[in-house]
């Protein structure tokens, strides 16, 4: 054999036996007349000892070990007179008799340390060095256990787990798809699937009732650090539910999750509207572990969003405040220390394109209770007293207010700038978390870009019942039932319940622009197959690589998947994607227009 133990379970209990090893040399050092070599595997790091008094010989092979090269040894387990506690094997040493040399290794790139000297790019194109890591690798194993766990959840509450095509048929609404040109039919191509989310619903009606999938998913967007263009989804469907029933079992799932991985009893999940969060926070996807919530101090275009007017505070004088439709505000608690610098650095920063503001108001509420501001010559001790009061600010706290003529806009700058403010301020602790579900999404949104309504989630989301009758008269004012599970500011899953009668199906397909002969060729299989007695459904999808790198408390999904792309969508390590011999393209029946720098 060539190992009897791994590097990572021997204890001092083990003192005494012989035991074969193999593994990676991690380092080499040498002391007068003993080397020590420490041996890594994926369980752990064992150390090697070599005595020169007891075999010159070997102890000059082993003097001759390069970092990562593959060795088996063979020795006896002695206790360490050095002890190392950072290590689960740190009590042991091995006493090497033999040493064999499976294969020799160049020079890596960068080292296979926590701490690598590695930057991304370099460790991305040499990804399977990288994995030799333990950070990396324990992600992996995460991302193992978290899947496993998941099935088990849902084989426990009968979900089966039944596998979709990955070759399907383009579609419109959502992101652009991957495109696959067939051979044995020229001129037609397949899509990768976004979603699975027709083939789910076609089981429902199929009779299997209660449906999952671990699943690859491709989108073919912008790449930011929680995407990828290819990405994996747990992918549930159920039959004979409403919204509560999915709720409460994918809130039993992630209290399972968290559990069973993390060791957290999470609580009760929250719910909370579309509306109140653009409203208090400017995002549906609002991160709950800190307050500094929105305060409207003035509205006067009311919308989804807030439906009420609020009379501005401020008193004609301020040109800016004059002119905005909207005005809003956050309270940094203990935050008027800031200096004129720092306020000049969060200026600049909502002022990036990115964001988009036009200026920032700011305002100090003294230890004496007075208040400073920005804004001072255009308005009375008075009116910046009734400013405090509005926001609840007390003697230390900085205020920060941002103002524009589109409500919508301006909430989302501010949502920028109180995500800033809670770093800056400690307040977004990775080891901790705060869950909740949001609800009652628009089921439409308007596209500048398209001119016309587009579903929020997609055309097969069913409106809330009550809402139906605006389908005729307000469309943009229907509200979905639909629903997003959020954990500390990011989107990890969501869904909705299906719409399951073909005519209401049909009124949905109109008001997205469809013709009844569009619907019909992109979606007929599934209106057809409501035809047949459609069960009421409903589902959900987590992100998986989303869900484990908040469990691992990362920064991006790459590092939660074994080969990822970069943020161009390129796979640096195989160099895709790349070019095809041109006798490929003439049996695919295609012609490439080249870039003019490939020409």
């Amino acid at each position: 054999m060539y190992r009897t133990k791994t590097n990572g379970e021997l204890r001092l209990s083990d003192a005494g036996t012989t035991v074969t090893l193999a593994g990676w040399v991690q380092r080499t050092r040498k002391f007068g007349g003993m080397t020590f070599v420490d041996l890594r595997d994926r369980y752990g790091i064992t150390q090697l000892v070599f005595n020169e008094e007891h075999d010159a010989s070997l102890c000059e092979q082993a003097n001759k070990l390069g970092r990562e090269w593959v060795i088996q040894v063979i020795g006896e387990v002695s206790e360490r007179s050095n002890k190392n506690p950072n290590i689960p094997t740190g009590d042991i040493e091995i006493l090497v008799k033999t040493l064999n040399i499976l294969n020799e290794s160049i020079t890596p790139p960068f080292t296979i340390e926590d701490n690598s000297d590695g930057g991304d790019d370099i460790r991305m194109k040499y990804r399977y060095l990288d994995i030799r890591r333990s950070c990396v690798r324990q992600n992996l194993e995460l991302r193992h256990k978290f899947a496993f766990e998941v099935r088990r959840y849902l084989d426990e509450q009968g979900f089966l787990e039944i596998e979709t095509p990955i070759l399907v048929n383009s579609t419109p609404e959502g992101a652009r798809d991957f495109v696959v040109p067939s051979r044995m039919n020229p001129g037609q191509f397949y899509a990768l699937p976004q979603s699975p989310q027709t083939l789910k619903q076609l089981l429902m009606v199929a009779g299997m009732d209660r449906y999952f999938q671990i699943v690859k998913c491709f989108r073919d967007e912008d790449l930011r650090a929680d995407r990828q263009p290819e990405f994996t989804q747990i992918d549930c469907e159920m039959s004979y539910v409403e919204q509560e029933d999915i709720l409460q079992m994918f809130e039993g799932m992630s209290r399972h999750l968290f559990k069973a991985i993390k060791g957290i009893d999470i609580p009760a999940l929250p719910r909370m509207t579309w509306a109140d969060a653009m409203k208090n926070y400017g995002s549906d996807k609002p991160d709950t572990r800190f307050g500094m919530t929105f305060v409207e101090l003035k509205n006067n275009q009311p919308d989804n969003a807030s439906r009420e007017i609020v009379e501005s505070i401020f008193p004609a004088g301020f040109t800016v405040f004059d002119e905005a439709a909207y005005i809003g505000a956050i309270c940094c608690e203990g935050q008027a220390v800031y200096t004129r610098k720092q306020i000049d650095q969060l200026t600049d920063f909502v002022k990036r394109p990115q964001i988009g503001a036009k200026g920032l108001v700011y305002a100090r509420v003294q230890e004496d209770g007075s208040v400073k501001s920005s804004v001072d010559k255009f308005y009375t001790p008075e009116t910046l007293e009734v400013l405090k009061n509005k926001m609840n600010a007390k003697a230390g706290d900085l205020i920060l207010i941002l103002s524009g003529s589109d409500a919508m806009k301006v909430r989302k700058q501010l949502c920028e700038l109180r995500l800033e403010m809670g770093s800056r301020m400690g307040l977004r602790d990775k080891s901790k978390y705060s869950c909740l579900w949001v609800i009652d999404f628009p089921m439409y949104e308007w596209s500048d870009e398209e001119q016309r309504l587009m579903a929020m989630h997609h055309p097969f989301t069913s409106p809330k019942p009550e809402d139906i009758p605006l389908l005729d008269t307000d469309p943009a004012s229907v509200r979905a039932n639909a629903y997003d599970m959020v954990v500390n500011g990011v989107e990890v899953g969501g869904g909705s319940i299906r719409i399951h009668d073909a005519k209401l199906q049909q009124k949905i397909f109109e008001i997205l622009g469809f013709t009844p002969e569009q619907a019909q060729q992109k979606f007929g299989f599934l209106m057809n197959a409501f035809k047949y007695g459609a069960p009421p459904h409903g589902g959900l999808a987590y992100g998986l690589d989303r869900f484990v790198s908040l469990f691992a408390e990362l920064d991006s999904i790459r590092d939660c998947i074994a080969f990822p792309k970069n943020n161009s969508g390129r796979d640096v390590m195989l160099d895709a994607p790349g070019f095809i011999d041109q006798s490929q393209l003439d049996e695919l029946c295609l012609q490439v227009a080249l870039p003019a720098e490939e020409k």
